[in-house]
């Protein structure tokens, strides 16, 4: 859904905009105090004004902040860090790579799909619906939590890097033995912050047509990381999505 300005907004349009919103637990006692901070008062304002002048914005409101929503900090298991949300209608819903069912799979998930398909025998379904996989630990993290309709990139630098850059320090200091999966220089560069001793990270090039066969295609991440899992006593996750 289009998220645009409207002079009496939705219960979920206030809740999204409140002064800490609501996640999982484990989350807001982390990171509430990002809120009060001067990156997100400009960025709400950013956001207010762009809303005002009637411009698109992907996902609506209510989904800013859905990867923290459905995984509790305590289950969080894996980390698959993306760029910005999917810039066309009725595909950003705020978890990195996922479109709602009914909406065409991208081109790079359909790569993912490939290399799962490779790694771990998945059955590709006719979705790409990913919240099976937040449901088990994955937090499917954006770097960017918005963007403008037909406008990749458009909402970089703006606040949101300062955000998400907490989720993974509160994370990398708070959490042992995670998997980090950073596809693409983008990716790896923002996951620098990482502490490789107490974390697995693994790097590939982006799922991108553009890059994929430069390496993505045989990282055999999904198969990687569930051995890293279970190496340290922690369960598996279930790649499949019926």
């Amino acid at each position: 859904m289009a998220d645009v300005i409207d002079p009496t907004p939705t219960t979920q349009e206030v809740h999204a905009e409140a002064a800490v919103p609501e996640f999982a637990d484990g989350w807001s006692e982390r990171l509430a105090g990002e809120f009060s901070k001067p990156y997100m008062q400009q960025l709400r304002g950013f956001l207010r004004e762009r809303k005002s002048r009637k411009v698109v914005i992907y996902p609506h409101s209510s989904n800013w902040f859905r990867t923290l929503q459905l995984t509790a900090f305590d289950d969080v298991r894996i980390v698959i860090l993306g760029q910005d949300p999917y810039h066309g209608p009725g595909q950003a819903h705020g978890l990195s790579f996922s479109v709602p069912e009914g909406v065409r799979v991208p081109p790079s998930l359909v790569n993912i799909y490939k290399e799962l398909a490779e790694d771990v025998g998945f059955s590709i379904p006719g979705h790409g619906f990913l919240e099976h996989w937040a449901a088990q630990g994955v937090v499917l993290l954006n770097s960017v939590l918005t963007v403008e309709h037909g406008a990749a990139n458009s909402h970089q630098g703006r606040g949101w890097e300062n955000f998400t850059d907490a989720i993974i320090e509160t994370l990398n200091r708070d959490h042992e033995h995670l998997v980090f999966l950073l596809w693409g220089s983008y990716a790896q560069k923002k996951g620098q912050i990482i502490d490789t001793r107490r974390h697995c990270v693994l790097k590939a090039p982006h799922p991108s047509p553009l890059s994929a066969h430069r390496g993505f295609f045989g990282c055999k991440h999904f198969s990687k990381a569930n051995d890293y899992l279970e190496a340290q006593g922690r369960s598996a996750v279930d790649w499949s999505l019926g």
